[in-house]
């Protein structure tokens, strides 16, 4: 029988950061083994876990994981779960030469489901130059020279009102891109 398991990533929001919402790798990797899934992985502190599942939707992924890191760890966490071959559409669709920059100055949010181009329309880009922004499939896209910490744009398009009913979650360019190479079939 041929193995129909497909590549994930989880991409956990808001762990691990300034002592709270502390979830261990090591623990989390516990938890996606105990949901059955195969190949299990983590990369870095901050979220990022690669896992097998013959399960097709993402989706549906995503909220069992979070139901399964609320049991396990006591507090509800964000959760997306995006297929390798969605990150590699991610890479290969970015509107800026990644090629040429640092990984610090180009980021990658992505999205629970895809924004109307309406909620941007009050959002002046020309005011944030030489930062600049592109929407992806369920992705921002964010080119910030001198990183996300001292973005203004980056602040500007992460308020709540206009993220609102949407999961979001960002990762830099050399996480992007690694975690294309770790779901790659």
């Amino acid at each position: 029988m041929a193995n129909t398991a497909k590549k994930y990533a989880a991409l956990l929001r808001g762990i691990n950061v300034g002592g709270k919402k502390k979830v261990p790798m090591a623990e989390l990797r516990s938890v996606l083994e105990g949901l059955g899934h195969g190949g299990v992985q983590t990369y870095l502190q901050s979220g990022n876990a690669v896992f097998s599942s013959p399960k097709k939707d993402p989706a549906a992924l995503a909220r069992e994981l979070e139901k399964a890191i609320e049991a396990h760890f006591g507090f509800p966490v964000a959760c997306l779960v995006l297929d390798g071959p969605y990150l590699r559409a991610v890479a290969d669709a970015c509107p800026f030469p990644a090629a040429e920059l640092e990984g610090k100055q180009l980021h990658a949010t992505f999205l629970s489901e895809q924004p109307g181009a309406e909620r941007f329309a009050a959002l002046d880009g020309a005011a944030y130059l030489p930062e600049e922004y592109r929407i992806g499939d369920r992705v921002l896209y964010l080119y910030a020279p001198n990183g996300l910490g001292r973005s203004e744009l980056g602040a500007a398009l992460h308020k709540p009102s206009l993220l609102k009913g949407i999961d979001a979650t960002t990762r830099n360019w050399n996480t992007v891109v690694k975690l294309v190479e770790l779901t790659a079939t």
